[in-house]
């Protein structure tokens, strides 16, 4: 019999102790850290990966947010894929009403699969040791157990929980005797002297109904909130929104606090937890002292992302995006360089990166927020200069895409075609400007600026007038329902 599995990939975090590489709305899951694939595309390259030996893999079903949602389709569709369902959150409520989501998504059609849930920002030097241990797992959540993978510890780590363990060393599966919060130093130092104590990784893999029993019967506020968000959901192609005012009003809880720490203090409840352990080379990227352990470091530990250059340096990362960066003299440090923003931090202090944005958010600085070049589902747009009355921006518009029917109050614009063709709508006039042809939107106009081409369209933009925020924009028509 074929083991039916849906994936989840869990998308809707934020990732601030990665900025300024990391913002708000392109937080570090869709970042490329190394190789030529984004953290999600990996998660999602890996659980397509599962099928063979008698399991069968769907298409991804992926929880996120609004603001993520373009991201999702543009990096999965790089991959030649596309979700089975797109599920956005009007709110963030944590993990456990993510997954409830996923698994009333999943039994949609009268089915009842393995689900997968696996965060969008992780990562693993060994896929094969993956597929092996997440194969294990399924066919342990086929018999009715909930299962989750363990990380051996190789170190006293503090920001992890735990899982505790029984059974013997060699069993491939192990019952689970106790979740334990995330330890000081010395008890980190003890749980790996006694052995029996795995990092939570935040993997797990059950059947989609027996969360919702689960769930059911920890938390039934939980379960019934989600339930009623659920019922009254709208599906616009692959996008799935619940209801807004009716998920507001679920209870924030993780899945561990919820029901996993639960099930084996309870065991009359007949919820049994399993874990499988997977020695996969796995990290949660979780700070960027966490991707300079996971990086190739030269013969003095430096490790180089961009264009760098080190003199009588040690230990030190430095990730550079858009010029040189030189590291001189220097031990156990991190900068990373972005257009807009420069980090300098000593890498054991990494992980402190988040109080960073919430200065930035304090202040009411857009830095946390967004990067200089800002992704849209039409493109993108890097705003590459400005001053008094006036900015400069350079636009990308994709193949067969097209930027709303608009209008500004306080601002006029020039656009001059770098390549590609453009179609320009102003007023009741539409033309086809080529390369290095020009023209002008006044203040007022109805406008619209089309890519009808098979090849990206550049344009450069000169806005000028009293006011030049995001927010002067009148839409009457976007195919994107903003």
């Amino acid at each position: 019999m074929t083991l039916q599995i849906v994936p989840v990939i869990m998308a809707g975090g934020s990732g601030t102790r990665l900025w300024p590489l990391s913002r708000a709305l392109y937080p570090k899951q869709f970042l490329v850290l190394h190789g030529n694939e984004s953290l999600f595309q990996q998660a999602h390259r890996r659980l397509q990966a599962l099928a063979g030996e008698g399991i069968e893999v769907a298409a991804p079903c992926v929880v996120g947010n609004e603001e993520h949602r373009f991201l999702v389709l543009d990096q999965l569709r790089e991959q030649g894929a596309s979700p089975s369902s797109l599920l956005l959150e009007p709110v963030g409520r944590n993990t456990a009403p993510a997954v409830a989501l996923a698994a009333h998504a999943a039994m949609a059609n009268g089915q009842d699969p393995i689900m997968v849930v696996a965060p969008a920002d992780q990562t693993v030097t060994d896929e094969a040791a993956f597929v092996a241990a997440v194969r294990e797992a399924a066919r342990a959540a086929e018999q009715g157990d909930i299962v989750i993978l363990g990380i051996q510890p190789d170190s006293p780590q503090t920001g992890y929980g735990y899982i505790r363990t029984q059974g013997s060393a060699s069993d491939v599966t192990r019952a689970v005797a106790a979740f334990v919060e995330k330890p000081n130093a010395e008890t980190a130092q003890r749980y790996l002297a006694e052995g029996g104590y795995y990092w939570n990784s935040g993997l797990f893999v059950m059947r989609a109904s027996r969360w919702l029993a689960a769930l059911q019967h920890f938390r039934p506020d939980i379960a019934h909130a989600v339930a009623a968000a659920w019922s009254v959901r709208k599906t616009d192609g692959t996008f799935v929104r619940p209801g807004k005012e009716e998920f507001a009003a679920v209870p924030a809880e993780s899945v561990d606090y919820a029901v996993l720490e639960k099930c084996p203090e309870t065991p009359q409840a007949g919820f049994n937890v399993k874990m499988v352990p997977l020695n996969a080379g796995w990290s949660d990227l979780g700070a960027w002292d966490a991707v300079w352990q996971v990086s190739e470091r030269d013969a003095s530990g430096n490790v180089a992302q961009g264009d760098a250059i080190f003199h009588n340096t040690r230990n030190t990362l430095v990730h550079s995006t858009s010029r040189l960066v030189s590291a001189v003299g220097v031990d156990n440090i991190v900068v990373v360089e972005t257009p807009d923003a420069v980090l300098v931090a000593d890498r054991d202090s990494s992980q402190d990166v988040k109080k960073i944005v919430s200065a930035l958010q304090e202040q009411g600085r857009t830095e946390g927020t967004l990067h200089r070049r800002v992704h849209r589902p039409w493109g993108w747009y890097d705003s590459i200069d400005a001053g008094p009355r006036f900015q400069v921006k350079r636009i990308m518009v994709k193949p067969k895409a097209t930027l709303s029917l608009q209008m500004h109050h306080h601002r006029a614009e020039h656009w001059i075609v770098v390549s590609g063709t453009a179609e320009v709508t102003c007023g009741d006039k539409v033309t086809l400007l080529g390369e290095n042809q020009s023209t002008y939107i006044p203040l007022g106009e109805t406008h619209r600026l089309a890519n009808p081409g098979t090849i990206p369209l550049e344009i450069i933009e000169v806005q000028s007038g009293s006011y030049l925020g995001e927010d002067d924009i009148v839409r009457f028509e976007d195919k994107y329902g903003r």
